[in-house]
C-alpha cells in the first residue's frame, strides 16, 4: 500500500516499523547502546537502572508473582521481555503480566493484561509518551511505580485518546487492579 505523504520542502523523518527494528536488533545493531526500546517508530536509548529502581521492580515482580499464584490466574509475570504492539511499537516494559510468557520472540499483545513501567528520571515519558502508545494499542491496565513519589500511577480502560481512568495509589496502600478481577497487591516493601 502506497502511502501519500504532504509534498513539503523540510526533511521528514522515517518511522521504523517494528519487523525492521527486530532485523536491526537480531543482526547486533544496537549492541553498543545495551537496551532500546521502539516507541512511535523511534528508536529509544534505555538507560541503565539503579538500585532504588531495581529494588522497587523486583517487589512488584514478587507482590505481582505471588498475587496471581493466589488467585490461580492465567497470567506470569515476565520481567524487561519486548511486547509487540503494532507495526511501530516495541517497548521493553519493566514488568507484563502475560499468558504467553514461554515461546521465542516478542510478547504477543493479545496476551498482556498488565504493564507496569518503574520511573524515576523517566516519570514523564512512562506517564505520558508511554501510556499513549499502550491505551492506543488497547493495553487494559498500566502502571507506573514511581519512585522517586513513593507512588503508583493506575490507568485502564483504553481509548485511542488514552486511558479513560486513573487513580494514584501511595507505597504501602494495597492497590487493586481495576481490569483482572481479584488482583490485589501489598505495596508495604515498595
Amino acid at each position: 500500500m502506497t502511502e501519500m505523504l504532504p509534498l513539503t520542502i523540510s526533511p521528514l523523518p522515517v518511522r521504523l516499523r517494528s519487523a525492521d527494528y527486530r532485523l536491526l536488533d537480531d543482526s547486533g545493531a544496537f549492541a553498543p547502546y545495551g537496551k532500546t526500546e521502539l516507541l512511535d517508530g523511534e528508536i529509544v536509548y534505555v538507560n541503565a537502572q539503579h538500585r532504588r529502581h531495581g529494588r522497587v521492580k523486583m517487589a512488584l515482580y514478587h507482590a505481582l508473582s505471588d498475587a496471581l499464584a493466589a488467585i490461580s490466574s492465567p497470567f506470569s509475570v515476565a520481567v524487561e521481555i519486548s511486547v509487540a504492539l503494532g507495526q511501530h511499537d516495541v517497548p521493553e516494559p519493566d514488568l507484563t503480566l502475560t499468558t504467553e510468557p514461554d515461546g521465542d520472540g516478542l510478547i504477543p499483545a493479545d496476551s498482556v493484561g498488565l504493564i507496569v513501567e518503574v520511573a524515576d528520571a523517566t516519570l514523564q515519558s512512562d506517564l505520558q509518551k508511554k501510556a499513549a502508545i499502550y491505551a492506543r494499542h488497547g493495553v487494559a491496565e498500566y502502571w507506573v511505580a514511581d519512585v522517586n513519589g513513593a507512588t503508583i500511577h493506575q490507568m485502564w480502560t483504553p481509548t485511542n485518546e488514552g486511558f479513560l481512568n486513573r487513580r494514584t495509589i501511595a507505597f504501602g496502600v494495597r492497590i487493586e487492579a481495576a481490569s483482572m478481577p481479584g488482583l490485589s497487591v501489598d505495596t508495604d516493601g515498595l
